[in-house]
């Protein structure tokens, strides 16, 4: 299976956004990150986290914009990746949100619940095979 079947739609953010909407974004999208964007690429990934470390860092979000609070040159992955090389490449770069690109253009956004709910219902399909394949028990 693509990537691109786990991927959701990201939330994004021009490197310019103030920070204090990027906080807003997350909050309001239930999300825990945005995507710094220009002209579609992905430039940064601002997450929760480093909203949290700029409240305690500075006094006055207000004077901060999405390019002074998130992470450089995310980590991303192509969109016809196989999604087995997903969870390899977070644990491999302790992301647990990698953006999704097609050619370098942003088309999405994984992240570490997609693939433990994928893994869940995968799993969930293995007990039903098993379950069918094994004789009854009866004590």
């Amino acid at each position: 299976m693509p990537v691109e079947h786990l991927a959701v739609e990201p939330v994004v953010a021009e490197p310019d956004t103030p920070a204090i909407r990027v906080a807003e974004r997350l909050r309001d999208e239930g999300v825990g990150s945005v995507v710094v964007e220009k002209q579609g690429r992905p430039v940064g990934i601002a997450t929760d986290r480093d909203v949290a470390m700029a409240v305690a860092d500075h006094e006055d979000l207000s004077e901060l914009e999405a390019s002074d609070i998130m992470t450089e040159d995310p980590v991303t992955i192509e969109s016809d990746a196989e999604a087995v090389e997903l969870p390899e490449k977070m644990a491999a770069t302790h992301a647990r949100r990698i953006p999704v690109v097609d050619d370098g253009k942003l088309t999405g956004v994984a992240t570490l619940d997609d693939v433990v709910a994928t893994t869940g219902e995968e799993l969930e399909d293995v007990a039903e095979v098993i379950e069918a394949q094994s004789p009854e028990y009866s004590p």
